[in-house]
């Protein structure tokens, strides 16, 4: 089975096709992007199996036309991998928001669609571009299944004491004023090929996976569910990332937005856009800017932005340590997690304590591979373990599909 994958941001969409037939052996026959959609020169971005890049530069006012324009790239004699759009049994959705409505992935029809909407107030930024792509693709391929694979979903096995805030029930009860977590198919994904790979049982483990990029959370994983997690109510809390500020006193917001004049569209745009590594640095979001800093420059802010990255990143291994008694394995992932020796190295020094033994000389010559970094006598495994966000979404399609297949021809 054919299934396309789909991630719409507010003015982008991600892609990739992806042949399942044999579902532990998938082959991803297409991947691109596009950007600006509903700027002036949007840019299609899109690789055939075994092909070069083809690029294009046209006005894409709407995902619907966005949508249509990735089914004519994948179905396009030049540069196509599929002869018609019938080859397409199944689309899966990223959605960024669940609530407390998905605990798993699910079929879209009418109330699925319904409860998107009305998690839109908690994901304003991405439900709602989520829901344009979903109805794109209803008008376009009616016939089509399609699910909803949530980014919150696995983390809704998360004890009240570690979702709750400390602030009256009341508003937990009245709005839902929680925290959910994100990047919850990345955390499941690797946590389960890591536990595959070091022959680990996953219901019977404990384990911390660091989603290290520009945008970044660790979970606490305690025999196969979700514990805890360093993102909350939204995906502001918790790490420092790219430009986000992560955990911050709320005091501190307030006296902020009086001494600077700051209204609500201000503060939005100080903690999500203006803060993290490019805040602190002055330079850039990339961590790659930054170390070059760093490390050639001397520049005293740029060392300063990743000092404190890597503590808050110890912090919260520490703290999930404690919360679920112990690690077995500790798990790196995401773009800085994945091809950041530097980071991973500072992450891990002086974690003896922890039972963590760190192998520098194997560290420093690995990216993007799954790789041990700990020594043959660390207790705990240190892990380096590549992500893959849209085979967890394919994955999750074909399973929720064959479970509805008496609705389906498949």
């Amino acid at each position: 089975m054919i299934v396309l994958v789909l991630n719409c941001g507010s003015s982008s969409i991600k892609y990739q096709l992806i042949d399942m037939a044999v579902i532990d052996c998938p082959a991803v026959k297409a991947v691109g992007i596009i950007e600006r959609i509903g700027l002036p020169d949007a840019i299609l971005t899109h690789k055939p199996e075994g092909g070069g890049k083809f690029k294009f530069i046209e006005d894409i006012p709407t995902h619907e036309i966005g949508i249509q324009i990735i089914l004519e790239a994948l179905t396009s004699r030049a540069h196509g991998v599929i002869e018609d759009v019938d080859e397409i049994k199944a689309v899966g959705h990223r959605v960024v928001h669940g609530g407390e409505y998905f605990s798993k992935s699910v079929l879209i029809d009418e109330k699925v669609k319904e409860k998107i909407v009305k998690l839109c107030d908690l994901a304003p930024l991405h439900n709602p571009a989520h829901l344009a792509g979903i109805e794109s693709m209803q008008k376009l391929l009616p016939n089509v299944p399609q699910v909803a694979v949530f980014d919150t979903s696995f983390h809704q096995t998360m004890p009240p004491e570690s979702f709750l805030y400390a602030i009256p029930y009341e508003y937990y009860l009245k709005h839902k004023v929680r925290r959910y977590g994100f990047h919850g198919t990345s955390h499941k994904y690797v946590a389960e090929k890591a536990c595959e790979y070091l022959g680990l049982d996953f219901h019977n483990s404990k384990l911390i996976t660091c989603h290290l990029g520009n945008g970044a959370s660790i979970a606490a994983i305690k025999n196969g569910k979700s514990f805890d997690t360093s993102m909350g109510f939204t995906p502001v809390e918790g790490l420092i990332m790219g430009t986000r500020v992560g955990n911050l006193d709320a005091g501190a917001l307030l006296y902020l937005m009086e001494k600077e004049n700051l209204d609500h569209k201000g503060i939005n745009d100080l903690i999500n856009k203006r803060s993290g590594m490019l805040g602190i640095s002055g330079i850039s979001s990339d961590m790659r800017d930054i170390e070059s800093e760093a490390w050639n420059n001397k520049n005293e802010r740029a060392i300063l932005a990743l000092n404190m990255y890597h503590l808050r990143v110890k912090r919260y291994i520490g703290a999930f340590a404690a919360e679920i008694g112990g690690i077995d394995a500790l798990i790196f992932t995401g773009g800085v997690g994945e091809n950041g020796p530097e980071t991973r190295e500072e992450i891990c020094a002086n974690m003896e304590f922890l039972g963590v033994e760190f192998d520098k000389e194997i560290n420093s010559g690995v990216r993007a591979k799954t790789t041990v970094l700990s020594t043959p006598n660390s207790r705990v495994k240190v892990l380096l373990m590549p992500t893959n966000e849209e085979m967890v979404i394919a994955t999750d399609t074909i399973k929720v599909i064959l479970e509805n297949q008496s609705n389906y021809s498949v």
